[in-house]
């Protein structure tokens, strides 16, 4: 088993749908920045895994053909909102193996505008059985499903601990803030947690609009490698995964029911501890992070998850500022999915991105001052949850 060094990161700048290139050339001009970024000509990669959800078949190789037609293994991936991930775990999982040397993980997405629904509608949906558990839970079918997911979790949380609506407005403002230090973010105006809760409201007493990731488009990148490649190319090894992880459902998720569990509280705990295991550290050694805040509700919930603070804690962890630059850990110094996009496929390695600027004390005005260690959280319903920890070498 190998050292495995993440040794070039690349994205564009995400964009709302319409408004930016087709999705082979967001994802060929992400990959060509990573491979930059490493140092390395894409006839140096060995495999590659390409994540996308909303996309025909090989559009993976479409992608890539774009910068090279090597013949090597191209893998296609898609887990929902945690794919981008998913191929960053493959690819590091190909080199830690032994099986390859250098592997490429990229993830692209080109979006539609408005709420997310099923492309096919003649077979089961894969998510019939979170619908039954939502409709059984928190009713409301008027509401969008994504809103009703996740704000069905952000209510559980408010209906057992008191959690006050304008404390996801303070996450929200939170997020805008550190997405204003964000050159490739989507949205970069700061907005105030009163901003926050005077937007048109999406399900009363639960969430507003600005609450609420938007659908975006976009592509980001990573190379992977093991010690002994790095070493003979001399390529950049001041970032190695540490430990990671990939859980989906157990029971719990409907059994349970508890929205918080419909949309992975255990999988993500789960994931979260077998890291912090397999690493031997405890999320009090984490200096930053980057995890799925599709909504506000879930980057709360997302705190208990992954053991930032105790299970019901959450609020006063927020109250307190340890979510960000002077607290106990920075949570989406990217701004996170509600201020810089997510697009599906792109997300993970997005967050990937973030993480490695910052570990390499690269990431300029949002960066945390002597980061050592960083989590990455990035789900996906239906479900599937990747929990990477990067360590500075």
């Amino acid at each position: 088993m190998s050292n495995v060094y993440v040794v070039g990161v690349g994205m564009i700048p995400f964009a709302k749908p319409g408004k930016h290139a087709p999705y082979h050339e967001m994802a060929a001009v992400a990959t060509r920045a990573a491979l930059a970024d490493a140092g390395i000509g894409y006839d140096q990669v060995q495999q590659a895994y390409v994540g996308y959800v909303y996309g025909d078949s090989t559009a993976g190789q479409r992608a890539l053909y774009e910068v090279g037609m090597s013949g090597i293994p191209i893998v296609n991936v898609n887990n929902n909102c945690s794919t981008g991930s998913t191929a960053l775990f493959l690819a590091r999982q190909a080199v830690q193996s032994g099986a390859v040397e250098c592997a490429l993980a990229l993830g692209f997405e080109h979006m539609n505008p408005g709420a997310l629904g099923a492309v096919f509608a003649d077979r089961p949906s894969p998510f019939d059985r979170f619908d039954g558990a939502t409709e059984q839970l928190v009713g409301h079918a008027e509401i969008p499903l994504a809103l009703r997911y996740f704000g069905g979790a952000g209510k559980a949380h408010m209906d057992q601990y008191g959690t006050s609506l304008s404390t996801f407005a303070k996450i929200r403002a939170k997020a805008s803030r550190h997405a204003a230090n964000n050159p490739v973010a989507l949205f970069r105006s700061v907005v105030s947690e009163e901003e926050v809760m005077a937007a048109p409201v999406m399900w009363p007493g639960v969430m507003t609009r600005l609450m609420a990731c938007p659908p975006t488009c976009g592509a980001a990148a990573a190379i992977v490698c093991s010690e002994a490649f790095a070493r003979a190319h001399d390529l950049d090894r001041s970032v190695r995964v540490k430990a990671q992880a990939m859980t989906t459902d157990t029971p719990a998720a409907f059994e349970a029911r508890d929205m918080r569990e419909v949309v992975g509280f255990s999988m993500a705990r789960e994931a979260a501890n077998r890291v912090y295991e397999a690493a031997g550290v405890g999320p009090e050694d984490i200096d930053v992070v980057e995890l799925h805040d599709c909504f506000a509700h879930n980057e709360l919930i997302s705190y208990e998850s992954l053991g930032l603070c105790p299970e019901g804690g959450a609020e006063k962890f927020v109250l307190d500022g340890d979510n960000t630059y002077g607290g106990a850990v920075v949570t989406n110094p990217s701004g996170g999915l509600l201020s810089k996009g997510h697009p599906l496929g792109a997300t993970g390695l997005a967050q990937c991105t973030e993480l490695v600027q910052q570990l390499r004390g690269t990431a300029e005005a949002r960066q945390v001052q002597g980061a050592r260690l960083a989590l990455q959280h990035n789900l996906g319903l239906g479900g599937a949850c990747v929990v990477t920890l990067y360590e500075r070498v």
